[in-house]
This record gives C-alpha cells, sequence and structure tokens, in this order.
C-alpha cells in the first residue's frame, strides 16, 4: 500500500491528487458507503443504456417507421462511441479530475437519453445514442475512483468485485424490465428511465465521491487521442463492415471492412509515432511495451473473442433451434441461458473478489480461465444431447467462471497495474479490446463453421465448430495470461 503525504485539508486553490486525502480517513465505513453507492448507481446507468434496450428494438422500428438495419445501426453506434470514450475519458480524468468527468459523462448520457426518448426519426435517435456512448468508461472510471479511496489491495479486490460483479449481473434481468416497459409505455419510457438514472446517479456522486487527479497534470495529449481514437474507430467499424452492419454503401463488405483496417493500423502507427515525441505522452511508449500493457490486452482481446459468442449467440440460437436444439421460445431462452448466465456472475463475483484479495488477480483469473474452458467443453456436450437442464447448467458454470471470475478478474488487472502517474491508460484500452473483442467473436465464431462448409443453426457441426473455435481462443488466453505480470512487481 502507497504511503499516505498528507492527512490536513487542502489550502485554498490547491488540488486533490491521489497522495492526498481529506482529514476524515479513508478506511471510514461511511464514507465508504456512500461511496459505493455512489459508483453502483452510476455503473446502473451505464449497464441500462448497453443492454436495457435490447426488448424495444422492433417497437422502435414500427413507431420512428424505420428498418430493422437502422436500428440495429443505432446499437452499433452506441457501442462504438461508448468503445472510443473508453480510450481517453479515464486519461482526461487523471489530469482534470475524476469526480468532474464522470459528472459530465453521466450529464452527457441522460441529455442522450432525453433526445433518444423524443426522437422522431432515426437520424434523432443516433445523435442521442452517441451522446449515451459517453458512459462507456463509467465502469473503469469507477473502479479508479474506488481504488484512489481505498489503498489497501485486499479490501479494494473486494469492493471492486461487488461493482463489476453488478454490472453484469443485471445484464439479465434489465432485458425483463425493460420488456416490461415497452409493454406498457412504449419504448420511449425505456429511455426516460435511463434518463431518471442518470441523473440519479448525478446526484448521488456529486455529494458521494470526493475529487481526485494524478499526480502529475500536464495538458492532454489531444493529437495521441485522435489518432488513436480514429484507429480505433476505424478498426471496429472494420469488425462492423464484416458483420454488414452499415447496409449497402456501394462497396463489398470485405472491400469496406479491408479500407477501415487499414485506415487504422496507419493511425495507429501515427499514433506511436506521436507519442514518442511529445514531452507529456497520453500514453508512453515505454508502457506500451511492458508485459503489463500488452500481456493484459491480448488476454482480454482473446478471451471476450472466445466466450461471448457462445453465450450471447450460439447457446440461445441452439436453444431456439426446433431441428438441432430444443426449440424454445425467445423468453424462455432468455430465462434458460442469458438469465442464470448473469445472475451466477452476480452472485459469485464478491467472492472471487475475496479470493482475489487473498491469492492475487493473476492467480485467479487462471483459475476462471481454466474453469472456463471446462464450461465451453460442456457447451460442447450440449450439443451432442441438447436439454434444457444441461443448457441451464453450462449457462450457470459460465456465469460463475466467467462473469463472474474471469471477467472481474481482467477489469481489475486494468486497475492495479496501471502505473502510479498514468494511471487511466491501461483501463481504457483494456476497455477498448472488451468491445473489440465482442465484435470479432460474432465474426470469427460464425465464419469457421462456414469456412467448413457448415453453419451455425445449420447443422450440430455447425454448433460444435463454433464453439470448438471459441474453446481453442480462451484455451491460448489461459497461456497468454502467464504473461500478465503481478501487481505487486510493477510500479
Amino acid at each position: 500500500m502507497r504511503n499516505i503525504k498528507r492527512v490536513y485539508p487542502l489550502k485554498k486553490g490547491e488540488k486533490m491528487g491521489e497522495n492526498t486525502v481529506p482529514q476524515k480517513s479513508s478506511d471510514n465505513v461511511g464514507s465508504i458507503v456512500a461511496l459505493m453507492v455512489a459508483l453502483l448507481v452510476a455503473i446502473f446507468a451505464f449497464q441500462l443504456n448497453a443492454s436495457m434496450l435490447s426488448p424495444a428494438l422492433v417497437t422502435m422500428q414500427a413507431q420512428l417507421y424505420t428498418t430493422a438495419s437502422s436500428i440495429a445501426l443505432t446499437q452499433t453506434i452506441f457501442f462504438t462511441a461508448a468503445a472510443l470514450f473508453a480510450l481517453f475519458l479515464p486519461r482526461l480524468a487523471d489530469l482534470i479530475g475524476r469526480k468532474k468527468v464522470l459528472i459530465g459523462m453521466l450529464t452527457l448520457t441522460m441529455i442522450g437519453c432525453l433526445i433518444s426518448g423524443f426522437a422522431t426519426n432515426v437520424g434523432i435517435l443516433m445523435i442521442g445514442r452517441i451522446l449515451q456512448g459517453a458512459a462507456g468508461p463509467v465502469v473503469p472510471l469507477c473502479l479508479i475512483i474506488l481504488h484512489v479511496k481505498v489503498r489497501n489491495e485486499k479490501r479494494y479486490a473486494k469492493l471492486m468485485a461487488i461493482l463489476t460483479s453488478i454490472n453484469g449481473g443485471i445484464a439479465g434481468v434489465d432485458a425483463l424490465a425493460g420488456g416490461w416497459l415497452v409493454s406498457h409505455g412504449g419504448f420511449r419510457s425505456v429511455f426516460f428511465v435511463m434518463g431518471i438514472t442518470a441523473a440519479l446517479a448525478i446526484l448521488l456522486v456529486s455529494f458521494g465521491t470526493q475529487e481526485s487527479t494524478a499526480k502529475d497534470t500536464p495538458k492532454m495529449d489531444w493529437t495521441g487521442v485522435i489518432l488513436l481514437v480514429v484507429a480505433m474507430g476505424a478498426l471496429l467499424s472494420a469488425v462492423n463492415a464484416l458483420q454488414g452492419s452499415f447496409g449497402n454503401l456501394g462497396l463489398p463488405n470485405w472491400l469496406l471492412a479491408s479500407i477501415l483496417a487499414l485506415l487504422g493500423l496507419i493511425c495507429f502507427v501515427g499514433f506511436w509515432q506521436v507519442e514518442k515525441r511529445v514531452n507529456h505522452p497520453m500514453v508512453p511508449i515505454h508502457y506500451l511495451k511492458q508485459r503489463r500493457t500488452w500481456g493484459l490486452l491480448i488476454t482480454t482481446l482473446l478471451t471476450m473473442t472466445g466466450v461471448f459468442a457462445i453465450m450471447n449467440g450460439i447457446i440461445p440460437a441452439l436453444g431456439q433451434d426446433g431441428k438441432f436444439g430444443l426449440g424454445l421460445g425467445a423468453d424462455m431462452v432468455s430465462l434458460v441461458t442469458l438469465t442464470p448466465y448473469a445472475l451466477a456472475g452476480l452472485f459469485f463475483g464478491p467472492i472471487s473478489g475475496f479470493l482475489a484479495a487473498r491469492f492475487g488477480f493473476a492467480k485467479v483469473l487462471r483459475v476462471g480461465l481454466l474453469t472456463t474452458i471446462i464450461g465451453i467443453v460442456l457447451a460442447v456436450a450440449g450439443v451432442l444431447q441438447p436439454s434444457i437442464w444441461l443448457l441451464l447448467l453450462v449457462s450457470t458454470f459460465i456465469g460463475i467462471t466467467y462473469a463472474g471470475i474471469t471477467n472481474i478478474m481482467l477489469n481489475g488487472l486494468g486497475i492495479v497495474l496501471s502505473p502510479e502517474d498514468n494511471p487511466g491508460y491501461l483501463p481504457g484500452l483494456n476497455a477498448g479490446m472488451f468491445n473489440l473483442g465482442a465484435g470479432l467473436s460474432f465474426i470469427i465464431l460464425y465464419a469457421v463453421p462456414t469456412v467448413l462448409h457448415t453453419s451455425v443453426g445449420g447443422s450440430s457441426s455447425g454448433y460444435i465448430s463454433g464453439i470448438v473455435t471459441g474453446l481453442i481462443l480462451v484455451i491460448i488466453a489461459f497461456f497468454t495470461s502467464f504473461l500478465i505480470p503481478d501487481s505487486k512487481t510493477v510500479k
């Protein structure tokens, strides 16, 4: 635990950094409870924007007189915006104040919710969804704020696990609430509930958190920010283009994706060159070369790519498949797969935090990856002998091992491995890998069966080849996790 240099009130005009704390002890139970409540509601506000809208998409299409592809594009735009905001807002928060930036993010999100709620056409809806994407880095920023307050690593691990498990855990319930709202108040009521939640989060963050910055607060490297955002935006758009998210633009999907990928590569090279030359880079090159950066980012990307489409695409599709699966309805499939997956992560998350406090984040991560591999093998058995109980078992088991352990450890490592002079860069890049992996997952796990002259949903072998592809990626992630250094050995 880093020594606290000052424990007396700040003088007028003085900034609060990570090594300055108010007169009350950072271990004060009341202040920790207030902080946790504020951060939890802020995370709720983000999660509702990410997943509560799913049941409303068909209704939005009808009430806005548009097409399914246009509505799907608004979802793509939201998640892309969330990923891009996550790249630089945590670092900006290091420099100008984390509380200030978090309130600003939530304010933009609230405005975006109102714009979306009053939208009369899909164009206005897209503007609202872009603003809602400002909530993208809420989770990593909340984890940083918590880490500033709770310097004891064991205590932090337990509290961090509660925040991240709650984030994953409501994903199975808020969609059900969204469906109820759509049925009784139309799609606009969903956006208004999101906006009210964001407003409540603003109020709680204003009174329940304290301002903090990094040790050093130079000017923001906006040139580096622009190049990195364009690079990642182009790569994410390339992934979306391969999925056909942009509709018919007059170019084949593969050609559009290739152009975007090339643009992303050029901008990343430019970003690398700029960071080597500026006095105060957004991400110092020597950090990018360290295993704490690329070891974690590779592991996150491989893990997310391997798991995401299995649990959010292949397993639900198997449940609904009347020929090769169980032929369940959409509501029943959610209750059997997505809801137990999310709730299992919710309930096991605090336990994984306790384990991380005792054994370390990296060791618990490897246990999570190893047991996730076992869960994916069970998923193959679910294809060979489909049964509702086996799908329930697979969903619950992977909910524990991935949502309740692996995902939480990957988020936590992004915080505890960050250097003291630049604590925002790694959580931001890590969030980008989560988003990139989610998109790649649906491309790779669905493309491999096509190469093998089958498809997910076209035959049992199609399901199996998609799942086995994810299994191979998670096995590789297990081995790359050994490249991640122990948080106690890095500075």
